[in-house]
């Protein structure tokens, strides 16, 4: 009986998730995600660099340089695209049912949680036939099929355990359901990311217990290349190099046993979470846990904030009258930013601190203000666009004055508004002293404002686009010298030609969305 439940468990999950939008949307990055990733070496590009020499496009370089850098997109992404299940279930009804079956708790949450690592495994799988194409175009010698999965396992299995387990304890634990639990596990991931890098960077390659709790794979990468160049002056991911020099070729084995076993230990160390999932199950218990998840009024850091900065929703107030006398898309809008900034008055704060930072800090320092800036609009904008549908008042806000079609636009405009309302210093001071960081941040913002909006329509899903946003904010914070990935202008490496492309982008986002919503009501 359990056995049967088990199975039928893991593959609902499989099946639910691949047939979301957000899946095929997290496919489409992916695969752009590994083209970027392994550079022309005639254009003066290579995946792993060391000592001013690129090392050979072999299995075992292709291998590990995709499978270390591929982590980031996994830990970060993959939580964001498997945890929601539990809110689905509750929204939906099924939860109750659920509830009532005679399934125990421990078979429940093992089903989700191995459902969430198939389902990551499948994204795995297309990942490594892609890299497997780009070594049939630009990699050398022969495609070593069992040298990819060695890799891939030693490095991304211990990584999807953890994902899936941390995301099954944020929707299994009533408080760490809502946003909440988001924040946290991004702060979490980047702690957890930096503490191997720098263990083994400052360790001399000796062993430590601290590898154990290397989940993206990132200490044992740094670790291997180490052992295998005989240098600590490298990089993974892309860097400079003379091309006169003959490449370095990495051996077709690459992993120590000490290195094996420490990956496998690292893998049960990754299942961990799931005692206290276990242990805080709600069962969608009603006095534990309510549908829009929102943890019952137990405290977070979050709440807390909120609780104690709520005498600022007085600044906004102002805001409800101004929407009720402005006509059409526009008034509409304000009412969207008004509605935002009363249910955060955390955002109230953050924007009053960023208007005094923004204004009194050297132009060359302003950048590390738009990142601050951008990433709290980012987290508040991932639930502009599926607000109504969330709170089930989606149809009856379609029927006001201009429909879906307006209620789109004025979702879009308001997060716009709202990034202007976070960054109005900085954009008015690089208006004066640097026009092309000014012109980057506002098309950027228009365009990702545009991604937002029409992933919202098409998932009904917040975490689709915050998963990416977050995962493409890291990737620009780390590659500071590349133009395309400068969106805002925080790195000042933007050129005209991606303000161009943000520009045309954002247009064709805004009409694409637009045109979805008016398909959508059509159909309705």
């Amino acid at each position: 009986m359990n056995a049967l439940a088990l199975k039928l468990l893991v593959l609902t999950e499989v099946r639910l998730r691949m047939r979301r939008t957000g899946t095929l949307v997290a496919v489409l990055a992916l695969i752009a995600a590994t083209w970027l990733m392994v550079g022309d070496p005639a254009k003066g590009q290579a995946m792993i660099v060391a000592d001013n020499v690129r090392v050979a496009y072999t299995s075992s370089c292709l291998a590990l340089g995709s499978a270390g850098l591929g982590g980031l997109f996994f830990g970060l992404a993959g939580f964001y695209l498997v945890r929601g299940r539990m809110s689905e279930d509750m929204r939906s009804g099924a939860g109750a049912v659920l509830a009532a079956t005679p399934v125990s708790n421990a078979v429940f949450l093992l089903g989700r949680w191995l459902g969430g690592v198939a389902y990551l495994c499948g994204l795995l799988l297309i990942f490594m036939l892609t890299m497997l194409v780009l070594h049939l175009l630009r990699g050398q010698g022969p495609i070593q099929l069992l040298v990819y999965l060695q890799t891939f396992a030693m490095l991304l299995l211990p990584l999807l355990f953890f994902t899936a387990a941390m995301a099954l304890l944020c929707d299994a634990w009533a408080p760490l359901m809502g946003r909440r639990g988001d924040v946290l596990y991004f702060i979490f991931y980047l702690a957890q990311l930096a503490g191997p890098i720098v263990l083994t960077a400052d360790s001399n390659d000796a062993w430590s217990p601290l590898l154990l709790l290397d989940f993206s794979g990132m200490g044992a990468t740094v670790l291997t290349v180490k052992a295998m160049l005989h240098t600590s002056n490298f990089a993974i991911g892309g860097g400079d190099f003379n091309p006169a020099l003959p490449p370095v070729i990495l051996p077709t084995w690459l992993w120590s046993a000490e290195l094996g076993a420490t990956r496998v230990g690292c893998a049960l160390v990754a299942l961990l979470p799931l005692l206290p999932a276990w242990r805080l199950f709600h069962r969608f218990a009603p006095d534990r846990v309510k549908v829009r998840a929102s943890g019952g009024g137990r405290w977070s850091p979050l709440a807390l904030a909120n609780r104690l900065l709520r005498p600022l929703m007085r600044l906004v107030r102002p805001l409800f009258g101004l929407a009720a006398r402005v006509p059409g898309t526009a008034g509409q809008a304000l009412a969207v930013l008004a509605l935002t900034l009363v249910s955060n008055p955390a955002a109230v704060a953050a924007a009053l601190v960023l208007l005094i930072v923004g204004s009194v800090l050297p132009v060359a320092a302003l950048g590390s203000v738009v990142i601050a800036a951008i990433a709290i609009w980012g987290v508040l904008v991932s639930d502009i666009g599926v607000r109504d549908h969330q709170h089930d008042v989606d149809a009856m806000s379609g029927t006001a004055p201009g429909g879906a079609v307006r209620r789109y636009g004025a979702q879009l405009l308001a997060s716009c508004l709202l990034a202007l309302l976070f960054t109005a210093p900085v954009l008015w001071r690089w208006t004066m002293a640097a026009p092309l960081r000014a012109a980057a941040l506002s098309t950027g913002v228009l365009a990702l404002a545009g991604v937002a909006s029409l992933l919202g329509g098409l998932s009904r899903s917040a975490r689709t686009f915050l998963a990416l946003f977050l995962f493409g904010l890291y990737i620009a914070t780390q590659a500071t010298k590349v133009p395309v990935l400068d969106v805002v202008g925080f790195n000042g490496v933007a050129t005209t030609q991606t303000v161009g492309v943000q520009l045309l982008l954002g247009l064709a986002l805004a009409a694409g969305g637009l045109w979805h919503e008016r398909w959508r009501s059509a159909r309705n």
